[in-house]
């Protein structure tokens, strides 16, 4: 296609057009009449019956067609004026018209019709407030049956090749009960039996204007909908206009200037209870996709019967009077309202921010905003601007690739903050669909934004999960709240907590983006904690940038069901970052901290109720109760290329005494450590992990080891002297410990020696070290064999044991 054919303006409401020359618009035996106001076509009764306008493309003139049964009037284009210009004269009583058949007038004798009251468009038929579209009808289900029998009669009358006009009308119209379902019938199957000749409208084949023509074709460009609606109308009784006039479909460019430029499209006025209402069944039937030179079947119901205040955002007629507006809007107005597509008023949305289409950054920036009364899920799509608004799809996936713009979601609207990269034109598509539809996002409408100096930022994450924020499907995933809203947030020293309020027990996973940060030091960036009530998300940030930050969660119990986006932040950190050292420790598990399983699985009332403990003594001991005597195990770990000294499990000490456990941690050095707790459920079952803690130490000084652990050391055994398993040797070392059950308590190293029972039931004594390891050992008898509890190094002579 030419660019001169790709560029020219057209009326249909999607797609690109097509430029049809002066020369390919006339045609033979047409005989040009003058315009007639709308006034004239009112005043004349054989007019408004029989006058049927055309209107096909712009600059085209209004020709009779002698192959129709109607007379048909020609509209010289010179008098199409500029409404606001444009003005009712009595001089229009006096033009003329040329008849083109004589034969196609019907006379008053041959079809008698009882005078109607005229009213003109704009008034009142009585002082009572003019009447919308919800006041005829509550929903368009109300004409299921009248829509039913339109669309099968009229598959039916096409099968029999019925093209007469009248036998269509009596055919589809049989059963309803008042004008409202009469029209509503011809409506319908005007929107289901012609489409949009795309062939005639290129030049590729023979307009067809005529409507037995139009139906036996099955297609026709807008004059054809309009003029077979005008005709359908005649023969049910229902005073029906064509109204000229501008808009915003096929070809049009955003921002440009109508002024001194012709109409480019047709549609329809029809009287009802003395009170006029719009509709167009052009733009009901679907739209062209112009990429294949194809006319797309898509039912649109928004444009039976509009609303005035509605259907000015797309349609401009030329006679102010048609806008149907107690207070009509000026051209200029029309060219700068915001364009919004028949799914916009569907949803309910309502447009905050701007009041028009077109938009100025400040300081590099650009700002969109809708309202809407129902949960609504959105994306959006920038792109560089092009000359004609309809290109592109009208649906959107789940996703969008666009990095320069940042939505979010709050519960009641929508905000779009545009950053463009660079200076120049862009085009913002909104697209939109109700929280609970399944259906791709619609677009409902669009933007220009014009940037002339754009801000200096850095790389945003894109988003593939449509806003930042909360989603709008929250609640009913079970997030109830967050502490962070849906704007940006700073991180400050590195560190960035989330907190999700949730309504019923959830399991969560957590994902963070940044454009140059990998995978595997990603995962070292995050620790979830998963409480009944709340999901915490512990963030690190390595480097400077801003980061996407997403949360994905289901219920707790149900293990088979996937898990579902729910939440999306942007970070941006831009001050200290952390080292690859002070990261948390790879392997993390999904629950860290005390939550939703270890209350499940009877432990509770823990001294440490976070994820994350800091110490700065290098030493700590965290405790909580153990309700169902679960056998215990706890694992300490770091990143793999930090050794100890002594293996690091010889730095964790258990204690469990009645139904308190205490687990004591000596750490080896400075650093970040993994504390990891496990659990038996069942006799002869797996040890299950319960949670892990980030033990985060600041002291460089080391911290000695406790001393090997052996499997007689359980259950009421406390150690209180010493707590080190590292001792000096050849020196006095006091050894306190209480052993439940135990007739006899030994310390042997290079002698043996019997520790003494106090009032308190605590084994003491003074042990000599020497410089071999000491064994603490217990018997239940006088003369039985002795169990070795625990065993101490010394100094120098250290036995490693695992």
């Amino acid at each position: 296609m030419s660019a001169k054919v790709a560029a020219q303006k057209f009326s249909f409401p999607f797609s690109s057009a097509a430029r049809l020359s002066q020369e390919e618009l006339s045609q033979k035996g047409c005989i040009q009449v003058k315009a007639l106001s709308l006034q004239d076509l009112q005043q004349s009764p054989s007019l408004s019956s029989a006058g049927s306008v055309r209107h096909d493309a712009p600059g085209a003139r209004l020709r009779p067609d002698p192959s129709q049964s109607g007379m048909k009037l020609s509209v010289d284009g010179e008098d199409q004026r500029p409404a606001t210009k444009r003005q009712l004269s009595s001089e229009s009583a006096a033009r003329t018209i040329t008849v083109v058949k004589k034969s196609a007038v019907r006379t008053e004798a041959e079809e008698p019709k009882p005078p109607k009251p005229k009213t003109h468009p704009g008034q009142r038929a009585a002082p009572e407030k003019r009447r919308r579209r919800k006041d005829l009808f509550a929903s368009s289900e109300v004409f299921h049956r009248i829509d039913s029998h339109a669309i099968r009669t009229g598959a039916e009358l096409k099968e029999k090749c019925v093209y007469d006009v009248k036998a269509i009308v009596q055919k589809i119209t049989k059963g309803a009960r008042n004008e409202l379902e009469k029209l509503r019938a011809i409506w319908v199957w005007l929107c289901h039996n012609i489409a949009y000749d795309v062939k005639g409208y290129l030049g590729q084949a023979e307009r067809l204007t005529a409507p037995e023509e139009v139906i036996a074709a099955g297609c026709g460009v807008c004059c054809g909908y309009s003029n077979l609606c005008t005709e359908m109308c005649r023969e049910v009784g229902i005073e029906c206009q064509e109204v000229p006039g501008h808009s915003k479909g096929i070809g049009y460019r955003q921002g440009q200037s109508l002024r001194n430029v012709k109409s480019d499209h047709l549609w329809n006025a029809v009287l009802l209870g003395g009170q006029w209402f719009l509709l167009d069944a052009c733009w009901g039937a679907g739209r062209v996709d112009m990429e294949h030179e194809s006319f797309v079947k898509r039912f649109d119901d928004f444009y039976f019967l509009t609303d005035p205040e509605e259907f000015i955002y797309t349609h401009f007629p030329d006679e102010e009077q048609w806008q149907l507006l107690e207070a009509p809007i000026p051209l200029e107005e029309f060219e700068k309202r915001v364009f919004k597509t028949s799914a916009f008023f569907n949803m309910g949305l309502r447009l905050i921010h701007p009041p028009h289409a077109h938009v100025l950054t400040d300081d590099g920036e650009a700002n969109v905003a809708l309202g809407y009364p129902r949960p609504i899920t959105f994306t959006h799509e920038i792109t560089q601007h092009q000359d004609l608004l309809h290109s592109g799809s009208l649906e959107q996936k789940d996703s969008t690739s666009s990095s320069c713009g940042l939505l979010t979601v709050s519960p009641r609207s929508m905000k779009l903050q545009i950053l463009p990269p660079a200076s120049g034109v862009y085009d913002v598509k909104v697209f939109a669909r109700p929280e609970s539809a399944t259906t791709p996002l619609t677009w409902v409408c669009s933007f220009t934004v014009e940037c002339p100096t754009p801000r200096a930022t850095e790389e945003i994450p894109e988003n593939p999960f449509l806003s930042w924020g909360l989603q709008p499907v929250a609640g009913s995933l079970g997030v109830t709240g967050s502490s962070q809203g849906s704007k940006v947030a700073e991180v400050e020293d590195a560190v960035f907590d989330l907190v999700l309020k949730t309504s019923r027990p959830l399991m969560a996973l957590c994902e963070l983006v940044h454009p140059t940060l990998d995978q595997a030091t990603a995962k070292r960036c995050l620790a979830t904690q998963i409480q009944p009530d709340a999901l915490t998300c512990h963030v690190l940030c390595p480097l400077r940038g801003f980061y996407r930050l997403s949360v994905f969660v289901r219920d707790y119990e149900k293990t088979d069901v996937k898990f579902q986006n729910v939440a999306n932040f942007l970070l941006h950190c831009k001050g200290k970052t952390l080292g690859p050292d002070e990261l948390f420790p790879p392997n993390l598990g999904s629950a860290c901290g005390p939550g939703t399983r270890t209350s499940e699985a009877g432990l509770s009332k823990f001294s440490h109720t976070a994820a994350v403990v800091s110490t700065q003594q290098g030493k700590c001991n965290i405790t909580f109760h153990n309700q169902r005597d679960l056998e215990l195990h706890s694992v300490l770990s770091r990143a793999e290329d930090k050794m100890a000294a002594t293996p690091l499990s010889r730095h964790l000490f258990c204690t469990y005494t009645d139904s308190k456990v205490t687990v004591s941690a000596s750490l080896p050095d400075a650093g970040v450590f993994r504390l990891g707790l496990y659990a038996r459920l069942s006799p002869g079952g797996d040890f299950d992990p319960m949670c892990d803690f980030v033990l985060r130490n600041s002291c460089e000084r080391p911290g000695p080891p406790f001393p090997c652990v052996y499997s007689a050391w359980g259950r009421g055994c406390v150690l209180f002297e010493p707590r080190v398993g590292l001792l000096e040797p050849r020196t006095w070392v006091r050894f306190r410990v209480r052993v439940p059950g135990a007739q006899r308590v030994s310390v042997i190293g290079e002698t043996k020696t019997d520790l003494k029972m106090n009032k308190s039931r605590v084994w003491e004594a003074d042990v000599f070290s020497g410089l071999q390891p000491l064994k603490l050992a217990t018997a239940a008898g006088g003369a039985g064999d002795m169990a070795v509890l625990l065993v101490f190094d010394v100094k120098g002579e250290e036995v490693r044991h695992e």
